[in-house]
């Protein structure tokens, strides 16, 4: 079985940020008897990401086990949600217990910052979209803010914050 892993993020290659994920996917697969074979990294294009994740699906049919960081959230930025479902030629659609931990995570944040929950207010309504996967998917659960990930097949979808990131690969290798 060989492991892969797609860094995705203007931010990595413009070297706003320093990537932590490639040394930690060594760390996280050595401790397990495992090891990385190949690495992509990518920028914000949809394009070059939706060629990338066409290339990491054939892969996970031929066998392989691919990570990718980065671009799963609710910014203009984050485009790779849409551009899995892209390289898939399935639909988009809001997952429904992603849905759920989405609204519990509002629900949670309101009340440590006293104010009441507003489902219908433009922001949160607009935090559903980081639940929304292409069809079929299913959630990588993430203790560190509820928000989940998803995986299609053996490709699975992680935030780019190594914080929330890391233990989720961890999960997804135990």
């Amino acid at each position: 079985m060989n492991f892969g892993l797609i860094i995705i993020g203007d931010e990595i290659l413009s070297g706003k940020r320093a990537d932590k994920h490639l040394p930690k996917a060594i760390e996280l697969l050595a401790a397990r008897g495992l090891s990385l074979a190949w690495a992509r990294y990518v920028g914000d294009d949809p394009e070059r990401i939706t060629a990338d994740l066409r290339d990491a699906f054939d892969a996970a049919r031929r066998g392989d086990v691919v990570f990718s960081c980065g671009g799963i959230g609710a910014t203009p930025d984050d485009h790779t949600r849409q551009c899995a479902a892209r390289a898939l030629g399935v639909p988009l659609a809001l997952h429904p217990q992603a849905a759920e931990l989405i609204r519990e995570r509002m629900r949670d944040v309101a009340r440590e910052q006293g104010t009441p929950y507003e489902p219908d207010r433009p922001d949160n309504v607009h935090r559903l979209n980081m639940g929304t996967f292409p069809q079929g998917a299913a959630i990588i659960p993430n203790p560190y803010n509820k928000i989940p990930g998803f995986s299609v097949g053996d490709v699975h979808f992680v935030p780019g914050f190594p914080v929330m990131a890391h233990p989720m690969i961890e999960a997804l290798l135990d």
